[in-house]
């Protein structure tokens, strides 16, 4: 395991959160859209993490040396929600069907707000991480003083 593997790893954590929220923002943004570029409403995307595993020799000595292979996180693919959209009584809207519904986005602001605390507080945990790591290097680096 090399000097600097906990700092990548909560690295590759803060990336993958920052991703998160800003799909969150994405959604939260797009909340009332009732038409894109697809002719539909606007359907809620969420992101897949993944383990990120190096598939170098290397990578697969240092597992069975050290029993330790982990590097971190990353994102596989961003899904869209296939959830039904909501349907909304009005007959005014230009979007409106014959009896007057409106297909809504399947976004809810409520849980988008869930995601968005969990993500910062993902981003926080990986920051402090991050610094406590830096905090053991710089004492390690005075023991040699």
């Amino acid at each position: 395991m090399g000097i600097f593997n906990s700092i990548d790893i909560s690295a590759s954590a803060l990336t993958a959160e920052k991703t998160r929220i800003d799909i969150i923002a994405k959604n939260m943004a797009n909340a009332n859209t009732t038409r894109t570029t697809g002719g539909t409403p606007y359907r809620r995307q969420m992101v897949v993490f993944q383990e990120n595993k190096a598939n170098s020799f290397s990578a697969y000595l240092e597992k069975h040396l050290n029993g330790f292979n982990g590097k971190g996180v990353r994102i596989s693919k961003i899904v869209e929600d296939e959830s039904p959209f909501k349907l909304v009584y009005e007959p005014g809207h230009p979007d409106a069907d014959e009896n007057g519904y409106v297909k809504m986005p399947n976004v809810d602001i409520m849980k988008e707000m869930v995601d968005l605390i969990s993500a910062q507080r993902a981003y926080d945990a990986n920051i402090t991480a991050m610094n406590t790591s830096k905090a053991m290097l710089m004492k390690a680096l005075e023991i040699g003083k």
